[in-house]
């Protein structure tokens, strides 16, 4: 009989599922938040799909002086961030995953994943190659009766200055705006703990535990033994599979000894493994977005539609969007400070970021959140794309579809800030800028660890053996789409690596 120890994020879940289909294995998932095993029982806010939610959160913040201490919500809780994200079902392009080969890492080329992104899905409007039929999370998107006059204003705007309508974000090559693919279903948000998961709940070589929070890795040499959890239990396992994700998976593997030697000995951690690419490496889309006045409107949805572009210097009609568009609101305002009283705000995500960042521990206490630093828009090539966005925001404003619905002059930037003025944008957007909660790339697969590696191809930890890291760290670049799905591949892939090794 194998034992695995997973956690129940967007990962954890897939992996519990697929492991747990092995009759001969058997499988404990660790979950630090709280489960829910009656989907009926789930908080009306984890139920609803309209709007991301933060009430079930770890509290992160990043750095305070570096990235202002904005906030960096991650959700503790059965399913992950799956559970209370925006439910944007993107793959990114083709050439994402060409390029994680070219990084070292055989075996996840498009080619190769595109079986996996078929698998996890059931989507309801398309048949064909691109997509599954069956899988366990339904994907469909909005018909335009479901959008509000924001959602439909941004599509009519965008296709009138030029932007292409494309009706599938998912079908490899397209740049253009259209409906979003999204993970709902009857108006909820349809998780990886309500989906992979509740299939799998019934299984006797599953075991579920909630509320325990996995503090380390235990090992004994450099073989895994188990991992102990914070209230001093040990749980012994012949593999331990982490995924906790891009910030806590690094600290878990630092608080083990598994890391940077400086930053072992800064806080006098046993060491069991130097390994520097632990919790370097941090890539995030960073997002941005200008915000105008409205009028009030009702909508079953915030995210509707999108809009993928490229900045200006891409020239190559066939290559990756960098750039990502959609609409947020409308939010309802005071009408004696703003006109109209409701404001949106047309968002641009930054998809293909040169600038990287890191997680670090502040202490070896596992009640500590770790300092997390973006490093968004240092790279001066995606501050210069950033720009082109925004930019391109504005343009996409002064469209008849949009001004129709716009009350009064742009709320942000604003008129401080004229349309012209690249030097004054810049230095808004260095002000401005926040996250697009994606973060990937701290715990980075790859050949040679030595140059920043943490895994290998499958999601071994280099140096240690019984020990994977299957989740959004081990990306070693971020998609050119929201990545929740792409994590949920990632899982599907190194999954069905464990059950045939």
């Amino acid at each position: 009989m194998r034992h695995h120890r997973c956690r129940g994020g967007s990962a954890g879940c897939v992996l519990a599922s697929r492991l747990s289909e092995d009759s001969d294995r058997k499988v404990l998932l660790v979950e630090a938040g709280p489960d829910h095993p009656d989907a009926a029982t789930l908080p009306a806010d984890v139920l609803d799909a309209s709007q991301p939610t933060v009430e079930h959160d770890w509290g992160y913040t990043a750095d305070e002086e570096l990235d202002r201490g904005i906030s960096v919500p991650r959700a503790r809780f059965m399913g992950g961030c799956s559970a209370t994200n925006a439910c944007f079902a993107q793959r990114g392009a083709p050439q994402d995953y060409d390029g994680w080969v070219a990084l070292g890492n055989p075996g996840w080329a498009f080619a190769d994943v595109l079986d996996g992104f078929r698998r996890l899905e059931s989507d309801a409007d398309f048949a064909d190659q691109w997509h599954g039929s069956d899988g366990p999370i339904p994907v469909r998107r909005h018909p335009r009766s479901e959008l509000n006059a924001v959602q439909t204003a941004f599509l009519d705007g965008a296709t009138a200055v030029g932007h292409p309508y494309v009706d599938d974000h998912n079908q490899p090559g397209v740049v253009g705006v259209g409906p979003s693919p999204r993970t709902v279903r009857d108006g909820i948000r349809m998780s990886t703990a309500i989906t992979y998961l509740a299939q799998a709940r019934v299984r006797p070589n599953l075991t579920i535990q909630p509320d325990n929070t996995v503090a380390s890795v235990e090992c004994k040499g450099t073989r895994v033994t188990g991992i102990r959890l914070l209230d001093g239990t040990l749980i012994e396992a012949d593999r331990v599979v982490l995924a906790a994700g891009a910030y806590a998976s690094p600290a878990i593997l630092t608080r083990s000894g598994i890391g940077p030697g400086g930053e072992l000995q800064r806080l006098a951690i046993r060491p069991v493994l130097e390994l520097p690419g632990v919790g370097a490496n941090l890539s995030d889309h960073a997002l941005l977005s200008i915000e105008l006045p409205t009028r009030p409107s009702q909508s079953p949805s915030r995210f509707g539609v999108h809009a993928t572009l490229h900045s200006g210097p891409i020239t190559d009609p066939d290559a990756p969007p960098d750039l990502m568009m959609f609409t947020a609101g409308p939010f309802d305002v005071d009408p004696e400070q703003i006109p109209g009283g409701a404001a949106f705000g047309i968002v641009v995500g930054l998809m293909a970021p040169r600038s990287r960042g890191w997680v670090r521990l502040v202490s070896s206490d596992p009640n500590d959140p770790p300092r997390i630093h973006f490093g968004h828009l240092t790279d001066p090539e995606d501050l210069d794309a950033m720009l082109d966005g925004i930019t391109e925001a504005r343009r996409i404003a002064l469209s008849e579809p949009v001004a129709s619905i716009v009350t009064s002059t742009e709320l942000s930037p604003g008129p401080d800030v004229p349309a012209g003025d690249r030097r004054a944008l810049a230095s808004w957007a260095l002000e401005s800028v926040s996250t697009f909660h994606h973060p990937v790339g701290t715990c980075a697969m790859g050949a040679a660890p030595e140059l920043g590696a943490v895994t290998d191809a499958h999601g071994s930890v280099h140096g240690i053996e019984g020990l994977t890291v299957a989740d959004a760290s081990v990306m070693p670049t971020v998609p050119t789409g929201t990545p929740n799905l792409p994590t949920v591949m990632v899982a599907e892939h190194i999954a069905r690596w464990l059950r045939s090794s």
